[in-house]
């Protein structure tokens, strides 16, 4: 490994306020003529105007912005907050309540609503985004081959008493009958044997099978619990899952219509339900590529078959996300909490993004507070180091979403405090393969190390494609990571990163210019002060430096 030495700097952004007009020195008072007292007013006025204009250039997330006046640097929430966007929330005015409350990333469940109602939501975030000054990405959530799916075909929940005998069949039909139950695909009972168990929703409720009868099955409820619509439902012989092998493909006809949308109306994520292998994600990158579209592309684990892979999906693909609730349909309950943590150790590791989803706060459906335990499951994910905690019906059709995202809000901003207290450390593998990805690793790894022991304010972070701000958040460091880039896919893309407050800049080959500029118009809105003592990292290169030999960080106090 090439040996790396810091750049220490220690830069002045300009003089003290006291003395300063629109950031330019004073001098002392003389007696001014008419003439020159009208030409400082309008030098001022032109100042002025200057000056707002600069503040334009710096498109910074309002709340962001609200969080760091208000609670300083070390207050900052580090861990990203996506919501599924839903009946109870599409709304201008209710979205932007989300907004304001902590939303990241707005998810769409492509399970639910029509292409138009989809287009709206996407086009009035991109209008709060715009118009309101926030930084809220958008994500699809494809729908996938779903085959283990049931319908009692009522809009609502159905209950099964214990001991009700229940009738599940391929056959199609409209509306409901009573004790019946459609499955969706042909061959749905293929290897079950009488005395197998049914499993609905991971426990909601469950059956016996009692009888088969040609593509049919006859079952008696031994566990009462509720139906729901289009329940996800699994097989259970002597405690294990019985498997089943299906050659459904991964992107169904719908899929692909989805992902044309996504990206005709410029989408950030596209999340992948049921992913078994790497080759998919890999199939999907590439069809973005001959697009030339950069959307990141997440793939959920939610079944057996993708534990069995995870590693080569994680290395595939941009982002993970964890869906414990059909992922605790096909595992046992009581692995689940340890399946999670390995997840999120190997996208650590590995550098990608990981969102932890599904039934994190889902009384506060209906009420509005959740249980200590929902509490201590989401202190649990923020205590693992999670990069983004996600609502699903609690925001989508719940009563309570705004409170529901304040519980995230202020158990992960408890948890985070609690982590910088312990001093969490861990080890991370080496993972770049060229000597320019080790060597942006290790500047990375030294530079938040060393944040951490000089106790800094911020970490600043100036880049094109966002290689180093995902970096330092690898890290977790103490200090917030301010990242400036010039390119909009990169910004939106930085939502979901740990720690990471993306920030719209117009570059230049000049680092000294981008840090003076933007440390003085952070200075000028409030949120630096004297002294605050900066760390700077960049991956702009200048064309007229070698790559190999422009390595360096430094640390700056604001004058």
């Amino acid at each position: 490994m090439a040996s790396m030495a810091a750049e220490f700097a220690l830069l002045s952004t300009g003089l003290n306020f006291k003395k300063r007009v629109f950031n330019l020195p004073t001098t002392s008072p003389l007696k001014l003529s008419l003439k020159q007292k009208f030409n400082c007013i309008t030098t001022k006025a032109l100042l002025q105007e200057e000056l707002k204009k600069e503040e334009e250039d710096l498109k910074f997330d309002v709340v962001k912005e609200i969080e760091l006046r208000e609670n300083g640097f070390m207050g900052m929430r580090k861990t990203k907050l996506v919501c599924t966007v839903g009946p109870a929330c599409c709304s201008y005015e209710e979205l932007e309540k989300l907004a304001l409350g902590g939303m990241n990333v707005a998810r769409l469940n492509m399970c639910h609503n029509t292409i138009h109602w989809h287009q709206d939501v996407i086009r009035k975030i991109k209008k709060l985004n715009l118009e309101k000054g926030f930084c809220v990405s958008v994500m699809i959530d494809t729908e996938g081959s779903q085959i283990n799916v049931l319908d009692h075909g009522s809009p609502s929940s159905v209950k099964a008493e214990e001991g009700s005998t229940w009738f599940f069949t391929t056959e199609k039909f409209d509306g409901c009958r009573p004790f019946t139950v459609q499955a969706n695909y042909e061959g749905f009972n293929e290897g079950i044997r009488e005395g197998d168990e049914l499993v609905v929703d991971g426990g909601m409720a469950t059956f016996e099978v009692i009888e088969r009868i040609g593509n049919d099955l006859r079952c008696k409820c031994t566990d009462p619990g509720l139906l729901l619509p289009r329940a996800k439902f699994s097989f259970w012989r002597d405690g294990k899952l019985v498997e089943k092998h299906h050659e459904l493909p991964t992107f169904s006809e719908k899929d692909w219509s989805d992902i044309k949308f996504g990206i005709t109306e410029g989408v950030d994520f596209i999340a992948l339900s049921f992913v078994k292998d790497a080759a998919v994600v890999k199939h999907l990158k590439d069809h973005l590529l001959t697009k030339n579209k950069f959307v990141k592309v997440l793939a959920k684990i939610e079944s057996l078959e993708s534990l069995k892979n995870l590693e080569e999906i994680v290395e595939a693909s941009d982002g993970i996300m964890v869906a414990r609730g059909d992922l605790g349909v096909e595992i046992p309950l009581e692995q689940v909490p340890a399946v999670q943590e390995e997840i999120i150790d190997l996208c650590r590791k590995l550098n990608k993004p990981v969102i932890i989803a599904s039934q994190l706060l889902e009384s506060m459906i209906e009420y509005p507070t959740p249980t200590r335990a929902e509490v201590a499951d989401v202190s649990e994910a923020v205590r693992q180091r999670a990069d983004a905690l996600m609502l699903s019906g609690e925001s989508a059709m719940g009563s309570y979403g705004q409170k529901a995202i304040s519980v995230l809000r202020m158990t992960s901003a408890r948890m985070e405090l609690w982590g910088r207290e312990e001093n969490q450390q861990s080890f991370l593998p080496q993972i770049g393969e060229s000597l320019p990805d080790q060597v942006a690793e290790q500047i990375c790894s030294c530079a938040c190390q060393m944040a951490n022991k000089l106790g800094v304010d911020a970490i600043l972070v100036y880049t094109t494609h966002g290689q180093m701000a995902s970096l330092l958040s690898r890290n977790r460091p103490n200090s917030p990571i301010f990242a400036f880039t010039n390119k909009s896919n990169t910004r939106m893309a930085l939502t979901l990163e740990w720690g990471v407050v993306p920030i719209a800049f117009d570059l230049s080959d000049d680092m000294d210019a981008n840090v003076s500029k933007t440390t003085r118009l952070m200075k000028a809105k409030g949120m630096m002060r004297q002294g605050d003592v900066i760390l700077v990292v960049s991956d702009v290169i200048p064309k007229s430096v070698t790559p190999s030999v422009y390595q360096s960080f430094q640390v700056v106090v604001i004058g």
